[in-house]
């Protein structure tokens, strides 16, 4: 009996890892990756992004802040593993389910911050630098700052502006003051538009919120939705300006500021009627926002390139 029960335990292991390395993989939330596209956008900008060195730098950029997200969102979930399990819909997250064992958890966030740090430094120990800066940031914000009001929003803030800042550095182009202002009051529209639509959704009675939310209130979330919404349309046009003074395509550059504003326009609409999803959901999940989004996207790419 102990032997045949010895012999269907080691035949259940190998599945048993494939469950624990798919229950790590949705931990890791593959869907979030996208975020670091971003590492994309000034060399896009700066034209040289069709470069074979410079794809090659670019690509590692990308598999090390993948690598270092994901760590980031383990100790995310490990830290909020008693509040997940009391959630309505968090509960169902691998590690609040029990599909993660959470010492598996804990030894992948080592390897993964490692191998993250060891892959930047592929493409240089400046780009390895932004990416300890952004593990180190990232983590103090999983354990203390994501429950601050305002430190909440800056530190998201600052995730994003060092994945760009990080591409521009594997690149090896200059990035704009005007290119930093843009992607980081782009960031801090999202994320306060993110958390407004989230707070509607906890007054309606339709979700049970992030604890920090119990310190705001609708109106301030509006004011710095708007006040972003605001500055980021005067830096993105002086960000096209100059895009534009390196090109004989001014012109694109310059239209492309009228869907960018169609774009924010009605990313606000989803967002204020209590949209309070990803932004990559938002985007992918309305045709006209799509739409508008590619029709910027081509006309800043014309700008650079025709």
């Amino acid at each position: 009996m102990t032997s045949s029960a010895s012999l269907r335990a080691k035949r259940q292991r190998p599945g048993s890892r494939r469950s624990a390395a798919r229950a790590l993989l949705s931990c890791s939330r593959p869907r979030q990756w996208t975020k670091n596209l971003l590492v994309l956008i000034a060399p896009m900008a700066a034209g040289v992004i069709t470069h074979p060195a410079v794809l090659l730098r670019l690509l590692i950029a990308l598999v090390a802040f993948t690598l270092a997200s994901s760590a980031v969102y383990l100790v995310n979930d490990l830290l909020d593993l008693s509040l997940d399990r009391a959630h309505p819909i968090k509960r169902n997250r691998p590690l609040a389910s029990g599909r993660l064992p959470v010492p598996v958890a804990r030894n992948t966030v080592p390897i993964l911050a490692v191998l993250a740090v060891g892959v930047a430094a592929l493409g240089g120990w400046a780009l390895a630098g932004i990416v300890v800066l952004y593990l180190a940031s990232s983590m103090l914000y999983c354990a203390r700052l994501k429950h601050e009001t305002v430190l909440d929003l800056v530190f998201v803030v600052i995730g994003f502006l060092l994945r760009a800042i990080g591409g521009g550095i594997a690149a090896q182009v200059p990035v704009s003051r005007w290119f930093v202002l843009t992607v980081g009051l782009g960031a801090l529209f999202v994320i306060a538009g993110k958390r407004y639509a989230e707070l509607v959704l906890v007054q309606r009675g339709l979700s049970a919120g992030r604890p920090v939310l119990r310190q705001y209130s609708a109106s301030y979330l509006r004011f710095v939705w708007t006040l972003a919404a605001a500055a980021l349309l005067v830096t993105y046009a002086l960000w096209s300006f100059t895009v534009a003074a390196g090109t004989d395509s001014a012109t694109w550059s310059v239209v492309s500021i009228l869907p960018f504003v169609v774009v924010l326009l009605r990313y606000a609409v989803i967002v204020d009627a209590g949209g309070a999803g990803e932004p990559e959901e938002i985007v992918l999940g309305d045709r006209m926002l799509l739409g508008t989004a590619v029709v910027w996207l081509v006309l800043l790419v014309a700008a650079v390139y025709v």
